[in-house]
């Protein structure tokens, strides 16, 4: 029997080794892309509309630094505010449950258990589950099935503020570096280049650690990348201010 049992083990571990599944990276690996990206993107855009309007370095630096910045601080701080009120509804949402669970369980019980039939389960199954779940506790299995919160999927405002705010300015340092090492003269076709090419390896990266498609990943961020370059390009050259 004691054989049997370590048999059995070993099986239940190697299909969790096979089950791999990636949504509890979700949070994170969100915001650590929109960073990135946003980084990569935005720093590369502003150097090329500067450039498309001026030959001057310092120029170039300068609103490339600014941007990464700029841009850095108000991702994190803009992430930690939308987060935040993701929490403060989710607090308030909780509050209420357990408010309810209190004053009407038994309301509460059903409510469990009807949604657990909306599911396929069979009345009496979905009553026994409802149950048996809310002695374990009653709380977090309205907060799992009734309003859609658990561990992997509740909001996290400072994690995804200095994942936001770090990854921007890690993704922002390379086009800056760009702009401060290579040629003026070519510098749009280097910041392009070099944009597009930090968005390949940041969208397969991405995809890779999330499970997800690579080429599509890939051919999404270089398209848009190209799109957002070429206007500011465009606006750059619209207002040249070339100062000689």
């Amino acid at each position: 029997m004691q054989v049997i049992r370590k048999l059995n083990q070993k099986n239940m571990d190697d299909i969790e080794e096979l089950e791999k599944h990636f949504i509890n990276r979700s949070n994170w690996l969100r915001a650590a892309v929109l960073g990135a990206n946003d980084g990569i993107l935005s720093t590369a855009s502003i150097a090329i509309g500067v450039a498309a309007a001026s030959d001057i370095r310092d120029q170039i630096v300068l609103a490339s630094l600014a941007g990464l910045v700029a841009g850095a601080l108000s991702m994190a701080a803009g992430e930690y505010v939308s987060v935040s009120s993701q929490t403060d509804v989710e607090n308030a949402d909780i509050e209420r449950e357990k408010e309810e669970l209190e004053q009407m369980p038994e309301v509460e019980l059903k409510e469990l258990a009807k949604i657990y039939e909306r599911r396929g389960v069979k009345k009496e199954t979905a009553l026994e589950v409802a149950k048996q779940l809310t002695e374990h506790n009653a709380l977090e299995a309205h907060m799992i099935d009734e309003l859609g919160i658990n561990e992997i999927s509740q909001a996290k405002p400072l994690q995804a503020a200095f994942v936001s705010g770090a990854s921007f300015t890690f993704g922002g340092l390379l086009p800056f570096l760009v702009s401060y090492f290579l040629p003026v003269k070519q510098m749009i076709f280097y910041q392009y280049g070099f944009a597009i090419l930090f968005l390949v390896i940041l969208g397969g990266l991405s995809a890779k650690i999330g499970g997800a498609p690579i080429w599509k990943a890939i051919s999404r961020i270089t398209f848009w990348g190209t799109v957002a370059m070429g206007l500011t390009a465009l606006i750059g050259y619209l207002f040249n201010i070339n100062v000689n």
